[in-house]
């Protein structure tokens, strides 16, 4: 369909030893990925053993020539229109701009206009710039790694400043007026003579990537659970941040809470966060999931939802704004 119907001409490359998922066959694996239409296969280690399946696949009818044909004219031609058979192909690549200004000035744009707003309540947001104490919990609130996920630096990203950039409790502080006590407290153990006018809770999953991600219960866990509780007795107004690579069950947390903002994985640029919690930006994501209120509800289909008190938590495309 990509190649046919819509034209597509470039060349089509399998992930990382994904073909070797499709059979208990390997010859099947290499038969089915090839006359599927892939082009370039990943193949980081028995690559022996994979050029060998396919000439002998080629050899007995298997896959036709046509298909060998088709994906050597591909991988080339985007080679030729890459200049890669040219002799004036600089040494150096400039990978100078990469983290550059103009970069992450695109990647503050992408943070602000992502986050979708779940909850909005006792105007609790925008925040005043000015307000007297604000509290800000929760580790993934002065982390990188965790603002970050998976795929930042190494495969299952890391916590702490494993690159450069801006943690959301540096933009607050740099958002709110010289007045504005900031009390910032990872774990949220707060003195009991603390009575802050806003509470500010960052919630994380851990760094992931693939299927060492996956994960068969997408309700907070206890210290998240806890963290909210310990906050919540210590300020008047509460927001919660939650930083995931996919919906989370809050149902029975989000009565708890005045404010919740999807955050996702918003990478370097917490300045983006702080923009929208003081209102230098007006809300504008929209769920591009549909958030489950139960584990009952998964898997679900999106055309089958039920309504009312069955309904999902939050619907495909919702967003406050």
């Amino acid at each position: 369909m990509l190649k046919s119907q819509f034209g597509f001409s470039g060349f089509l490359v399998s992930d990382w030893q994904a073909t070797n998922q499709l059979s208990a066959d390997y010859h099947q694996c290499v038969v089915s990925s090839i006359n599927a239409g892939l082009d370039m296969i990943m193949v980081p280690f028995e690559y022996q053993r994979f050029i060998d399946t396919l000439t002998d696949a080629v050899h007995s009818g298997d896959v036709p020539l046509e298909r060998i044909d088709d994906a050597v004219r591909r991988i080339l031609t985007v080679k030729y229109e890459l200049g890669l058979f040219q002799n004036n192909i600089e040494d150096e690549p400039k990978i100078d701009i990469v983290g550059s200004d103009k970069h992450r000035q695109l990647a503050w744009e992408a943070v602000r206009k992502s986050l979708v707003l779940l909850k909005n309540e006792r105007h609790m947001l925008p925040i005043a710039k000015d307000t007297a104490h604000i509290v800000v919990a929760g580790a993934a609130a002065d982390s990188i790694g965790l603002q970050c996920g998976g795929w930042t630096i190494e495969w299952l990203g890391g916590a702490g400043d494993i690159t450069p950039g801006t943690t959301l409790l540096q933009a607050i502080r740099q958002t709110v007026s010289a007045e504005t006590t900031i009390h910032f407290q990872q774990t949220g153990h707060l003195p009991e003579s603390i009575d802050a006018d806003v509470g500010i809770v960052c919630l994380h999953e851990p760094p992931y990537a693939e299927g060492v991600g996956d994960r068969a219960d997408l309700n907070l866990d206890a210290e998240e659970i806890s963290l909210i509780e310990r906050v919540r007795d210590r300020c008047r107004r509460l927001v919660a941040i939650i930083f995931s690579g996919r919906p989370l069950i809050i149902s029975e947390q989000l009565p708890m809470v005045d404010a919740w903002i999807a955050a996702w994985l918003p990478g370097t640029e917490g300045q983006g966060i702080a923009d929208v919690l003081f209102g230098d930006y007006r809300p504008a994501g929209k769920l591009s999931y549909t958030w489950p209120r139960s584990l009952d509800q998964i898997p679900f289909c999106i055309d089958q939802m039920a309504t009312g008190d069955n309904a999902p938590l939050f619907p495909f495309g919702f967003g406050l704004y």
